[in-house]
């Protein structure tokens, strides 16, 4: 099976310094898979999901897209300007405009129908993440990618957004790429955990990571059962590959 993207040998430096960001990074996705990447601040977990976008310049390595794919992007802040009236509709329509029935699709397919004529300052927290969520959604991404998605919602909402996201990719078949800080819950929908600090430290199922020394020295002892906690129907001993720092390796 082809992947959707593919990086190899990855190497971030920090704009404006020589400092390393990540190193020596191999990463790949493949359709209808859910990839989660966890990790402590500054490890390069943003930093990642801009390069596999292209928005990010390589050190050394290279990032593989497959010809024609389509990608729907949910970024981790998105400032909206309370002067400035703007309806969910006039936002789906930014910068193209589309057919109100592709609008309202997508409202439904996130749970928010019916939001057209509202204000976005009159959103929910939980309501703003599903439209945003709806809006990388109108053009039938092949790979959907999140980055920190859940910021701001309480924990009721984290869990549901989740639980949407599952869904979202039983119904149109995408590949999901989340960045996540909600050990608790995230893991529930991942088919594959990368945890990263500055190089891929561990990766495998949750079960797998939850149980690997380089996860508990970055989160504490008691993350053990974190993770363990929604182990996945996934999770087979071949799927992990728990690697010291020295590695600096990755998926393959």
């Amino acid at each position: 099976m082809s992947a959707l993207i593919e990086a190899q040998g990855l190497t971030i430096l920090r704009p404006g310094s020589h400092d390393t960001v990540l190193q020596d990074v191999d990463f790949r996705i493949d359709p209808q898979e859910i990839v989660t990447v966890v990790g402590p601040n500054g490890s390069g977990k943003s930093s990642l999901i801009r390069a596999l976008l292209g928005h990010m310049p390589l050190a050394a390595g290279r990032v593989t897209r497959r010809a024609g794919l389509r990608i729907g992007y949910v970024p981790q802040r998105v400032q909206v300007d309370t002067t400035i009236p703007m309806t969910v509709r006039r936002f789906l329509s930014l910068p193209r405009r589309v057919p109100d029935e592709v609008a309202a699709r997508v409202l439904t397919r996130t749970g928010v129908e019916g939001v057209e004529a509202r204000q976005l300052t009159q959103l929910s927290g939980g309501q703003f993440q599903r439209v945003l969520l709806a809006r990388a959604l109108l053009h039938d991404p092949h790979l959907l990618v999140l980055d920190e998605p859940t910021q701001g919602l309480d924990q009721p909402g984290i869990v549901a957004f989740y639980q949407l996201i599952a869904e979202v990719r039983r119904q149109s078949g995408a590949a999901v790429l989340m960045v996540s800080h909600d050990l608790l819950v995230v893991m529930r929908a991942s088919d594959r955990v990368i945890c990263l600090n500055g190089h891929i430290c561990c990766e495998g199922t949750p079960r797998h990571v939850s149980s690997a020394p380089e996860y508990r020295a970055l989160f504490g002892a008691g993350s053990e059962g974190t993770l363990a906690l929604y182990q996945h129907h996934h999770d087979h001993d071949h799927d992990a590959a728990c690697l010291h720092p020295h590695d600096h390796a990755g998926a393959s």
